[in-house]
């Protein structure tokens, strides 16, 4: 009898912590150094969320497709979570937010020498920016229609264009834009500057699909695994063995 009461107690149990029947199906497009199938565990962020959701109870997958791909395939039940999503009103109408587990400094790029001074949106009018279709970077800077955003498929193209003089300015995470700079970027490295002043500081979240009847539940329990990893320091071990 015994057995059978601790067997049901462990049945009601499992939900609790996140145990899933099912692996989860997660996704990211190619954003060195958080996401990329080159990298050791598919990037920094990838390894995180993986880690997290494993000591949570989830096993996983992962796909790496463009950025505009992966939101639409959370949208349409192709995935489950989506890796690396900054808020937005819009997606929060489809995928449930976990709260963020990293953070992004966004900064903008300049062709060295162009004096271009940033301390507020409308110092940028004058300018044409490349921006990476599908990103949210900022709701002030999302929503001003007086910009002149140049829609491009991903950093390395807009800092290529920048380099060009087709744009004056682009922008990215800092790490990333570092990252891509020591790179394949690094023939053009000594000719782009940042500006000093970022133009925010974004939460990085994992989006969990709202078709899952779990939703909640997955981001809870994500959630609490990442507070147990800062506390322990095996957030920090992920960081220090990919180099950051």
């Amino acid at each position: 009898m015994t057995g059978l009461r601790t067997c049901l107690l462990s049945l009601v149990l499992l939900p609790l912590y996140g145990v899933a029947a099912e692996t989860l199906r997660l996704v990211a497009d190619p954003w060195p150094p958080f996401n990329d199938q080159a990298l050791l565990n598919n990037g920094v962020a990838s390894d995180l969320v993986s880690t997290a959701l494993s000591r949570a109870g989830y096993s996983s997958t992962y796909a790496q497709v463009p950025w505009e791909r992966a939101v639409r395939g959370l949208q349409q039940d192709i995935y489950d979570v989506l890796i690396n999503a900054w808020y937005t009103d819009e997606r929060a109408t489809f995928g449930h937010y976990s709260q963020p587990y990293l953070v992004n400094r966004i900064r903008f790029l300049q062709r060295k020498g162009s004096q271009i001074s940033f301390k507020q949106l409308p110092d940028l009018y004058p300018y044409s920016i490349a921006v990476v279709r599908g990103y949210a970077y900022s709701s002030e800077f999302d929503q001003d229609t007086r910009l002149t955003k140049v829609g491009v498929v991903g950093f390395a193209m807009g800092a290529r264009m920048l380099h060009a003089r087709r744009v004056q300015l682009t922008l990215e995470d800092e790490l990333v834009a570092r990252f891509h700079l020591s790179r394949e970027l690094a023939s053009i490295r000594d000719q782009l500057e940042f500006l000093p002043q970022p133009l925010s500081e974004n939460g990085l979240h994992i989006l969990v699909s709202r078709n899952h009847p779990q939703h909640q539940q997955i981001a809870d329990a994500f959630n609490k695994a990442i507070e147990a990893m800062r506390a322990d320091g095996s957030y920090a071990q992920i960081f220090q063995r990919h180099g950051l």
